[in-house]
């Protein structure tokens, strides 16, 4: 995990989604067009409609970022913080706690895969 500020970068993928283009975006990744998406700042985008599959989010930075509806179960968030982004009906990797994206949400932590969960005292 990379402990850096998140970046803006000149990548022209990015830049579609940092323009609202999600659509386009879509369209050159799905096409094959590849970009470095890791440690990006995506702080207050609107970022409905992305199809996120296979895309790698590591330490990317989405606070107050709407992510309603995006189903980013088949992408890479190792390090990702969420703090206080729209996530209604996102569908989250299936190996990441439930606790892991509240603390995130709530508090803006990095969050981390494959943490046990503890069970709670009945």
């Amino acid at each position: 995990m990379n402990e850096q500020i998140p970046a803006i970068k000149n990548d022209p993928l990015y830049q579609l989604l940092r323009d609202g283009k999600i659509e386009e975006f879509n369209t050159r990744h799905q096409a094959g067009e590849s970009s470095d998406l890791t440690g990006c700042d995506f702080r207050g985008l609107d970022l409905r409609g992305l199809v996120a599959e296979g895309l790698d989010l590591n330490d990317c930075y989405f606070r107050q970022t709407d992510l309603r509806g995006v189903d980013l179960s088949k992408a890479k968030l190792l390090g990702a913080s969420i703090h206080g982004a729209k996530i209604s009906g996102v569908f989250f990797p299936a190996d990441l706690a439930a606790e892991e994206i509240l603390m995130s949400l709530e508090h803006g932590t990095r969050m981390r895969y494959g943490i046990p969960v503890r069970a709670s005292k009945a």
